[in-house]
């Protein structure tokens, strides 16, 4: 590893000089500044983020704040923070991931310790306690996701309205008219997440637009509670064709469950889902689905992070789209 006395060494000058070099903290030649530069082009040496930060006053940092509540799915969380992290090391910026419950109070100690020069939030809920911090702060914000009220904020998400709205299309497409959404766990809903919210939203709106019968169940993330409300649904809804899933541990156990009752799926039964694409693609039967684009929203929030770093102006506002792919779980509603 290259130190800071080698390239003191090959510029010809002394450690210290090179640390002024560095942070900027005492005036120096630009003839040795220059000499500085070319030894540490040279020998490739990487200044300790202590220098970096004194030379720009700023820490390279980022934090991430994605409270692991009760009720989300991990693994798709962390698609997100992977996505955050290497579009971060891509501008030069390390991530401080905060999985506590932080509320202001939280939020307000990490700014105010000048660790991180920016945050992005995570699990945002429709009206979300730690919003009034985030509009104080004179450090730039990013929240995943879409508070009820998000002026003055820089927000980015998929459409989760529109995705819900889009698999209640694809069913009626397909000729179906009772449907369902089997969602989030309950205490989702209760903390008023913005996402879960907005699923519910657009599949009843969509629903009610084409006159379908629909119902909204919250259920819990285990292969028991998909069993019980596959059960509910059958005996509440016999004439059921159309399920939106919106609950990613569920999907697998959900469709065994249902085929367990009697139903086939796709023949008796259309199943979407609101999930990643490479959860949809490898179940046992690949699942028509909205992909959930973790990666294009991570690296989105980075970049409008970069941007408001360094002054430019973002929009307040970045939805993404949502993209159905059909799969082997849908088909024509049966008339038999």
């Amino acid at each position: 590893m290259v130190k800071i006395t080698d390239v003191a060494r090959h510029a010809g000058v002394s450690p210290s000089t090179v640390s002024y070099a560095l942070s900027g903290k005492r005036p120096i030649s630009e003839e040795t500044r220059l000499r500085v530069q070319e030894a540490i082009r040279v020998l490739g040496y990487r200044p300790h983020a202590g220098a970096r930060s004194l030379a720009s006053s700023r820490s390279n940092v980022l934090a991430l704040v994605v409270p692991l509540r009760a009720g989300i799915h991990v693994p798709v969380v962390m698609q997100f923070a992977v996505s955050v992290v290497t579009s971060a090391r891509g501008h030069d910026h390390d991530v401080l991931l905060l999985t506590q419950e932080e509320g202001g109070d939280g939020l307000r100690r990490v700014a105010d310790t000048a660790l991180v020069d920016a945050l992005i939030v995570m699990d945002v809920r429709l009206h979300d306690p730690r919003l009034p911090l985030l509009r104080s702060l004179d450090r730039p914000s990013v929240l995943i996701g879409f508070p009820a009220e998000p002026d003055g904020l820089t927000c980015i998400d998929l459409d989760f309205k529109a995705a819900g709205e889009v698999c209640v299309e694809h069913l009626v497409r397909l000729g179906h008219r009772v449907v369902a959404l089997v969602g989030s766990p309950p205490e989702v809903y209760v903390r008023e997440t913005g996402f879960a919210q907005r699923v519910v939203q657009g599949f009843t709106a969509a629903a009610t637009r084409h006159g379908l019968s629909s119902s909204v169940h919250p259920c819990e993330a285990t292969p028991a509670a998909a069993r019980l409300v596959a059960e509910q649904l059958l005996r509440e809804r016999p004439a059921l064709t159309g399920v939106v899933v919106h609950n990613e541990p569920l999907l697998e156990p959900l469709i065994d469950a249902f085929e367990s009752l009697g139903l086939r799926v796709p023949d008796d039964l259309s199943v979407t889902a609101i999930c990643p694409d490479d959860l949809a693609a490898r179940t046992r039967l690949p699942v028509t689905s909205v992909d959930v684009p973790s990666a294009e929203v991570g690296a989105g929030a980075v970049e409008l992070l970069m941007r408001k770093l360094g002054g430019a102006g973002v929009p307040e506002a970045t939805l993404l789209p949502p993209r159905l792919t059909e799969r082997a779980s849908t088909a024509c509603r049966s008339l038999a």
